[in-house]
């Protein structure tokens, strides 16, 4: 796989990453805890993917294969940080959602 493909490899999993993160939140925010948990499985596959990707180019480079460093590898490893950054905090408000829920008993709006 040459860069170019690499990085937009990472950029098409951390972005359906993101998403399915965001969509999982607003399951959330609906009670639909089951659908959210199911969003945010997809989104730590498409995450797991992409970091078959980075663990590669790092193997690769460990071996003496030195790889060209472009702003669009940043921009690409950059995006997925936020990924998985936005992941981890939706999980936590998706936890604080269902704690309202509990103490609530009761839909809300939002």
């Amino acid at each position: 796989m040459d860069l170019e493909q690499i990085v937009f490899t990472i950029i098409s999993h951390e972005g359906n990453a993101r998403s399915n993160s965001f969509e999982a939140l607003k399951y959330a925010r609906e009670g639909n805890f089951e659908e959210a948990k199911k969003c945010l499985d997809k989104a730590s596959e498409e995450l797991l993917e992409a970091h078959h990707v980075q663990t590669d180019m790092i193997h690769k480079e460990a071996q003496g294969e030195k790889q060209e460093v472009t702003l669009l590898l940043v921009h690409a490893e950059d995006h997925l940080m936020n990924a998985i950054l936005a992941k981890e905090l939706i999980t936590e408000m998706i936890d604080l959602y269902k704690l309202i829920y509990q103490t609530k008993g009761a839909a809300f709006d939002v």
